[in-house]
């Protein structure tokens, strides 16, 4: 198994990272010429308010957290909203998805991916729609649900649709890796297309340990660009064989093994530590691995052999397990949020303002 991780965090010279380097030379390329064509391009639009919010790295920055504070935040002043996504893993062939219809979940992590399903049970009301083409999810969301409020989950990288606000998102202790393009480093484009973004959010705030404030970095490099700082904050460890759930502070004191396939699993195993977990073994697997049942039962034993009292994972993995732990009551998953150190009130009134400038206006949202 490849290490990503490792290999992106790593800025030294190594010979046998001369085939990745070629190969980023290759992609680098690529971007640029994309970047140049879409300068002169039209831009598709929606029927209504788009925001979009994505990052410059492969994975990583927690990109599904924040779109559920934007979607529950503008459900709660009354927009019609919808959220679109690229359905990354899913194997449905059709052109649009439908995931949810805000009242059911109508496509499993397999058809549709496991972030928009996350996302479908998370955002009971909101619809939720995958599509490689976001304007045809977008104009789906509309068609059959009245959206207005769309929100682009992943969509820093897809040009070709107009935003009203294109939010950028970086992870506060390691935002651009070894500073490489992909697949040498973590970057899916230059760094200096931070300039795209109208605001830049910096993730996982609480893991900034020496000192360092990103954001005034940010500011200093990309001046007027507003910058809020957020973290991601664990909420429930939840039982699901068992039908419980207990607040963070459970795992004071309890032994573990724990498993992740997500961009950055150290910050899952950092999120235990932190909770005061004794991890007695920790699995990482690629982004969006999908498990099997060999995996599973494979954890399930090492679990044993080693003495902990029970596996958890988290909720975006539990998504791509679902059927595979049988039943094991000794399975658990933490739930996370996000939310804005202190800044939740200017960031929404940004938002806000953006609205007002738009063809959308306050006040415009369901009845």
């Amino acid at each position: 198994m490849i290490d990503w991780a490792r290999i992106h965090g790593e800025k030294g010279f190594r010979a046998s990272y001369l085939p990745l380097s070629f190969m980023s030379l290759l992609y680098g390329v690529g971007v640029r010429l994309s970047l140049k064509n879409n300068k002169t391009r039209d831009k598709l639009s929606l029927p209504g308010f788009t925001v979009s919010i994505g990052n410059l790295t492969a994975g990583g920055t927690g990109k599904t957290p924040a779109t559920c504070m934007i979607a529950e935040w503008a459900q709660g002043e009354g927009y019609d909203v919808a959220v679109l996504s690229r359905g990354y893993g899913g194997k449905k062939k059709e052109r649009v998805t439908i995931v949810s219809d805000g009242k059911d979940i109508l496509a499993g992590p397999e058809e549709a991916g496991d972030e928009p399903c996350l996302l479908a049970g998370k955002l009971p009301g909101i619809p939720v729609v995958t599509s490689k083409d976001r304007y045809l999810a977008g104009l789906a969301a509309h068609k059959n649900f009245g959206s207005s409020f769309f929100i682009l989950d992943d969509g820093y990288q897809h040009l070709a649709l107009k935003r009203d606000l294109n939010l950028l998102l970086l992870d506060a202790a390691n935002p651009f890796g070894n500073g490489r393009l992909l697949p040498r480093g973590p970057l899916r484009e230059p760094v200096n297309q931070i300039a795209r973004a109208d605001a830049i959010i910096f993730t996982r705030a609480n893991f900034l340990t020496n000192g360092k404030d990103m954001g005034t970095e940010i500011k200093y490099l990309f001046q007027g660009k507003p910058v809020f700082m957020g973290d991601h904050l664990p909420v429930k460890v939840v039982f699901p064989f068992r039908g419980t759930s207990h607040d963070p502070d459970f795992l004071k004191g309890k032994r573990v093994m724990a498993f992740a396939g997500i961009a950055r699993p150290d910050s899952f195993s950092r999120t235990l530590i932190s909770l005061g977990a004794e991890i007695l073994s920790f699995r990482h697997f690629p982004d969006h691995h999908p498990f099997t049942d060999y995996e599973i039962r494979t954890l399930i034993q090492e679990k044993v052999d080693k003495g902990a009292e029970f596996l958890i994972t988290t909720e975006k993995d539990r998504m791509r397990a679902p059927d595979l732990i049988s039943g094991d009551p000794c399975f658990s998953y933490l739930t996370i949020r996000f939310e804005l150190s202190g800044e939740r009130e200017g960031f929404f009134r940004m938002v806000g303002d953006k609205i007002k400038g738009s063809s959308l206006r306050q006040g415009v949202a369901s009845s």
